[in-house]
């Protein structure tokens, strides 16, 4: 493209914000604090795109959705499938018609996958197989999630050590490029780079172990006065199992396991749930300290934060012209 000068312009690109971080580390009260003129948000949590998944997944209450535009909240039915790569699509749409109104999206919430998707681009590893994808489905559903991930270590060990036992998707997706290719599916590069279609301005927030700890803590103690059991019995209501992608999340499947093995103990499921966001919490930070572009902050430092941004193009009330 060229202007009335002669000279060649190049396309400006759309910028976006992401912010991610462990589970309670404190994103959602930063977003308040900075975001909450000329930003919209797009969702990034593979809990939260599920309807009636509402505490567990500690969506966005009402105030804050009110003040500040979401998207990818509740569009699809906790049995219906959401994968990585319908994230990505979903998105870049929402990335394009946000930055059309002058508006910057922020990216925000704790799936790691998404986020890499997203910013790096997808590895190399071949597409998906239907017919493939249904027979491991089906052998995992006769032979159990635990056999699954047995499996998944003896032919792909690197995969198996990253994959968390109950993620079920993840688990079938590298059995399935297995079985697709004859290649692990770690043995394919992903990215090294951010795309540069967008220009992402990637904040990483992190915490002390033993806070954030406390901060889980308190956070599943806060899930349980608002009535989870009650969110969990009226999901069992309408048929959830372990068939429903929405019910593998953490929050959910450790009322599964308890209903299976006879466990009635509420404050048992609640140190399981705990220990499993624990576990899932300090995964999270091992996958997003591989991000090469990130800066990372302590939640608590919003100048900091601010400061970086307005290095970024970006202030108060979104672009800096």
């Amino acid at each position: 493209m060229r202007s009335s000068t002669g000279k060649t312009k190049t396309a400006r690109r759309n910028k976006a914000v992401v912010l991610f971080g462990p589970t309670a580390v404190g994103k959602t009260a930063l977003t308040e604090e900075l975001f909450s003129s000329g930003f919209e948000i797009v969702n990034a949590d593979s809990v939260q795109v599920y309807r009636g998944l509402d505490i567990g997944s500690a969506k966005p209450g009402s105030r804050l959705r009110a003040s500040i535009p979401h998207h990818l909240l509740d569009i699809r039915d906790p049995w219906e499938q959401y994968t990585a790569g319908d994230f990505v699509r979903d998105a870049e749409l929402c990335i394009s018609d946000i930055s059309s109104r002058s508006h910057i999206p922020l990216i925000t919430g704790g799936t790691a996958y998404y986020f890499r998707s997203l910013v790096y681009g997808p590895s190399a590893a071949p597409p998906s197989d239907e017919a493939v994808r249904i027979a491991v489905r089906q052998e995992m559903e006769r032979k159990g999630i635990a056999w699954a991930h047995s499996y998944l270590a003896s032919v792909d060990p690197v995969s198996a050590s990253r994959i968390a036992i109950g993620d079920t998707y993840r688990i079938s997706r590298a059995i399935e490029v297995y079985r697709c290719s004859g290649q692990p599916l770690s043995s394919f590069a992903l990215p090294s780079r951010p795309r540069s279609d967008i220009d992402f301005i990637i904040i990483g927030l992190d915490r002390d172990r033993t806070e954030l700890r406390s901060r889980i803590r308190e956070r599943v103690d806060e899930m349980f006065r608002e009535g989870l059991y009650d969110e969990i019995r009226r999901l069992m209501d309408m048929g959830a199992g372990r068939a429903w992608p929405a019910m593998r999340a953490i929050g959910y499947r450790e009322f599964l396991d308890a209903a299976e093995s006879g466990e009635v103990s509420l404050p048992v499921i609640k140190d399981d749930i705990v220990r499993s966001t624990c576990q899932y919490a300090k995964r999270q930070m091992t996958f997003f300290s591989s991000f090469t572009a990130a800066r990372f902050f302590h939640p608590g430092d919003s100048r900091g934060i601010r400061e970086y941004l307005s290095s970024r193009g970006i202030g108060a009330d979104g672009l800096v012209s």
